[in-house]
């Protein structure tokens, strides 16, 4: 048997609003340690990763290994019910078709209780654990965001060009262009607010502004994101889950087209 109760479906809400928009369906892997989810987007230009922790979880007990397909959209719809302050708690018994949520809404001396039917789907497994990177970028994450929305308004790929002295986001279009600059560890006084790069080998690489916005969805989990970035590699964007876990996005580069002159 799979029960987890949290006493903050908030953040359950927040996870599915941050994948609903790259993933129609998902496998959702439970075991002893926690939660897995690994898919690939309908367009199969990134993949989202994310790991929920056992101990993040106020209550967790599995009894055997899960693997559930879930519709994130009826999931979605489902956690819209609750307040961010209720309590939820997941059920799902062993080879079940179905998965049960509970929603305890502290204000009032009430619970609700929904029933999703589950998905047959093929669970994706790709070895991702390690990040391998030439620059990291840890950046506010809001700062991120803004950066992703305001270049999307001059062009569809966003260029980040790391080097020893800080990192740079530019882009163009029939409109005109638009550059972003950051010094390496600028607003230092903040911890908060700084802009941390590290830099073993000066690097530029293209990326898509739509897959940049999808995964600025996680902001509202935390207040920093880190960007791993290598030549020809994938870009790896990360947010840590309040003391749940983490949220991944892996994006591959744009390659750009040569003019045949």
């Amino acid at each position: 048997m799979f029960e987890a109760r949290l006493v903050r479906s908030s953040i359950l809400s927040k996870v599915t609003n941050a994948i609903k928009e790259l993933l129609n369906e998902a496998t959702w892997v439970c075991t002893d340690s926690g939660i897995q989810l690994q898919a690939i987007d309908t367009s199969h230009v990134s993949l989202v990763s994310l790991n929920l922790l056992a101990e993040g979880f106020d209550e967790y007990k599995c009894d055997r290994n899960l693997v559930m397909g879930i519709n994130i959209s009826v999931m979605s719809k489902i956690l819209k019910c609750a307040t961010d302050d209720d309590v939820v708690t997941i059920k799902a018994q062993d080879n079940a078709d179905t998965i049960t949520f509970i929603f305890e809404f502290r204000s009032q001396q009430k619970n609700s209780k929904y029933i999703m039917k589950l998905m047959n789907l093929d669970p994706e497994y790709l070895n991702i654990s390690d990040i391998n990177h030439n620059c990291l970028i840890r950046m506010p994450s809001n700062e991120f965001s803004l950066i992703c929305r305001d270049l999307s308004q001059f062009g569809d790929s966003i260029n980040i060009a790391c080097i020893k002295d800080g990192v740079k986001f530019s882009t163009g279009g029939d409109i005109g262009t638009a550059n972003i600059k950051f010094a390496k560890m600028s607003s230092v006084d903040n911890k908060e607010r700084a802009v941390e790069v590290e830099v073993q080998e000066p690097i530029k690489i293209t990326f898509s502004c739509r897959y940049l916005n999808l995964f600025t969805k996680a902001t509202a989990f935390s207040p920093r994101v880190s960007l791993f970035m290598s030549l020809n590699m994938p870009m790896v964007v990360e947010y840590s889950i309040e003391d749940v876990g983490n949220i991944r996005y892996f994006l591959a580069p744009k390659i750009e087209e040569e003019n045949d002159s």
